[in-house]
């Protein structure tokens, strides 16, 4: 393979195509990080308003620290991912308090930060101080697999290895940065998942695949079995114009948002009998079920879920306490302070109609 050939044909095709996005004109190791972080699994056009309003919002890494944490959740909301922002917030603070607000300029030395592993890493110091370390991301993956012509499944640990080996293998001394952001460029924009657009590929004089004719069967995935499905109730309990939410733990799936009481229906339950155990299990108090206010689907990365709410009220005159097993806080808030709170995705598809409460209870 003519290394210094593809090397030179990246970084041209790179310099005369690359889109003029907002971080390539930047060498800040903070926004260069905060576009990793951003798009992680997620897309250019889904993910540059984050980037935008998230560098507009805290200019520096001593603003993002300064910050709370529900105010980076809010404006992370819906995005998904949600560790991403956490774990983002942690390292804003770690990096001020234990590095005097400079980021680490070794790749081995930033993996020391939560949420940054290799490839986070290998784009910040490359990118950032110049360092020749590689970057293999899911676009990587693809263009090394077909160049190379890889025809072990790029989900096992010894092909992973082995890309990784190979992406070192030609990150130059000189540009690391821009050669890095090339050959990401290319997956991103010729060397796509279906119908590759080889007649324009700065390389495709040197790719195997596209010589047998195979680049469409590479890279090789494991195929995924369906998503599992689980049907969740939530109890939208309502007192003197306000409305109980609670705040999930930090750790764990949607962390540090705010949500209604609820969870997921056990076999052979009724929504009803779900309403009422979770309501005792988590917040220690009987309610009564009333309507559905409605009825939403949702799919996260692993499963999807059917979440209906409906109107609860409490039995009785128990005292809602300030926590519970299942939230960190609760508050009683109304419908206009929404708006002040990060909600999962879901309980978005239904909030608006908490808006029209005399229509509801």
């Amino acid at each position: 393979m003519e290394t210094a050939a593809i090397r030179r044909a990246l970084l041209a095709w790179f310099r005369r195509e690359a889109r003029p996005l907002p971080w390539r004109q930047t060498r800040d190791p903070y926004l260069i990080w905060l576009c990793e972080v951003i798009m992680q699994q997620t897309r250019i056009d889904q993910g540059l308003p984050y980037y935008e309003r998230y560098a507009a919002r805290y200019p520096t890494v001593h603003d993002l620290s300064a910050a709370s944490e529900d105010d980076v959740l809010k404006l992370w909301e819906g995005l998904g991912y949600y560790t991403r922002a956490r774990n983002m917030h942690r390292t804003a603070r770690r990096i001020v308090e234990e590095h005097g607000g400079e980021f680490p300029r070794k790749a081995e030395l930033l993996q020391l930060l939560p949420g940054i592993g290799p490839y986070a890493a290998g784009a910040i110091a490359s990118i950032a101080f110049g360092e020749a370390v590689p970057v293999v991301d899911g676009n990587v993956r693809r263009v090394l697999s077909r160049i190379f012509n890889l025809d072990a499944c790029i989900d096992d640990p010894q092909t992973e290895r082995e890309l990784w080996r190979i992406a070192a293998s030609l990150t130059p001394a000189r540009s690391p940065g821009d050669f890095n952001q090339a050959i990401m460029e290319l997956g991103a924009t010729v060397c796509a998942p279906r119908k590759p657009e080889c007649a324009h590929c700065p390389v495709a004089s040197w790719c195997a695949a596209r010589a047998l004719g195979v680049q469409e069967q590479r890279p090789v995935r494991k195929r995924k079995s369906a998503p599992p499905h689980h049907e969740i109730v939530v109890a939208v309990i309502a007192r003197d114009g306000r409305y109980l939410i609670g705040k999930r733990p930090a750790e764990g799936l949607l962390g540090g948002l705010w949500e209604f009481p609820g969870g997921k229906v056990r076999p052979g339950e009724t929504h009803q009998d779900a309403l009422v155990r979770e309501c005792r299990e988590e917040l220690g108090v009987a309610v009564r079920p009333g309507g559905l206010i409605a009825t939403v689907k949702h799919a996260y990365t692993h499963f999807r879920i059917t979440l209906s709410a409906y109107r609860c009220s409490i039995a009785g005159k128990r005292k809602i306490p300030t926590h519970s097993a299942a939230h960190t806080e609760l508050r009683w808030v109304s419908a206009a302070e929404f708006d002040d709170y990060a909600f999962p995705k879901a309980n978005h598809k239904f909030l608006h109609l908490l808006r029209e409460e005399p229509k509801l209870f």
